[in-house]
């Protein structure tokens, strides 16, 4: 269902376009939406939950990576290393928003605050960061090259595959078409998802903690948020806002996570945001091991005052 709307949805702004591209820019975000979906779908494919079977799982993801421009098998490995490691702060670096320490950010040379500050900046999180990781970043298996062949099939393959469907667009539609339709859409797609991804982590009471006292249902639990989205964005988003929960049982799918929420009332209220409150985490940008919660710059620099 949510493939076939996408597609029509893209076929009739591509097919409309000539009848002027404001109608285009009105369908665009509603299609981002449904490409954001389609990513959920991977991302469950990825864990094994959308399917019974796993080869019906893996090609599946596969094929869902051609449209949402992500190497499954690639992006598959570093999101299982995200889920194995989050929330330990002697384990970040794999599909996560990178996020120092107060101490580090004072212990670091002023070059290399100006760049985390820079990559921290909101237009960068949700601007140019997602471009560039679904543009570029992702047609290579960097820090995945040392981990086996199936990385590099997976990015090229995905590349080939997704380079034939523009092909196939601009051939019938016209390079200027194809690009104003599908550009934008990804754009909103990706912007979304990397929104969704950091508020389901960076929180102020987020859960961090150093390898010695790291425990992964705690950083499951505690470490993932409730986004609780209002309709129609809850089915867009197909519920990934339960954080905790999907962190907690990775095999529980998209569509059966509010019946755990309902089975366990009391998870409704742990670290919920709505989507008002999601505003003032995206300011939060180091954490403070002392007061164990996420702070602003400013708040990071008073204390040291």
């Amino acid at each position: 269902m949510t493939l076939l709307a996408f597609c029509s949805l893209i076929l009739a702004m591509l097919w409309g376009i000539d009848a002027g591209y404001y109608a285009v820019v009105a369908a665009a975000p509603v299609a981002g939406l449904l490409l954001l979906r389609l990513f959920i779908i991977q991302h469950d494919c990825g864990h094994g939950s959308f399917f019974a079977t796993r080869s019906s799982n893996d090609w599946t993801g596969r094929a869902m990576g051609v449209l949402t421009f992500t190497p499954y098998d690639c992006w598959k490995r570093s999101h299982d290393l995200h889920h194995a490691s989050t929330g330990n702060l002697d384990a970040r670096g794999f599909g996560d928003v990178d996020t120092w320490t107060v101490r580090e950010f004072h212990a670091s040379g002023r070059t290399k605050r100006l760049f985390y500050r820079v990559y921290r900046h909101p237009v960068i999180l949700f601007g140019l960061g997602p471009a560039y990781l679904f543009l570029l970043r992702h047609r290579l298996p960097i820090g995945l090259m040392k981990q086996g062949s199936k990385y590099w099939v997976s990015a090229i393959a995905t590349n080939l595959a997704t380079a034939g469907l523009l092909a196939a667009l601009i051939y019938s539609y016209g390079l200027l078409a194809a690009f104003l339709t599908v550009l934008p859409v990804l754009l909103i797609a990706a912007s979304t998802g990397v929104w969704l991804f950091y508020i389901q982590h960076q929180f102020e009471e987020a859960h961090w903690d150093r390898k010695a006292n790291w425990s992964f249902h705690e950083a499951a639990l505690l470490g993932s948020s409730h986004l609780d989205l209002p309709q129609p964005l809850r089915w867009f988003t197909g519920n990934i806002g339960v954080h905790h929960v999907h962190h907690l049982v990775t095999r529980v799918p998209f569509y059966r996570l509010m019946e755990v929420l309902s089975e366990y009332p009391e998870l409704r209220d742990l670290n919920r945001f709505t989507l008002v409150q999601s505003i003032r985490p995206i300011w939060l940008s180091l954490w403070d091991e002392d007061e164990r919660r996420l702070v602003t710059f400013r708040e990071a620099r008073l204390s040291q005052a």
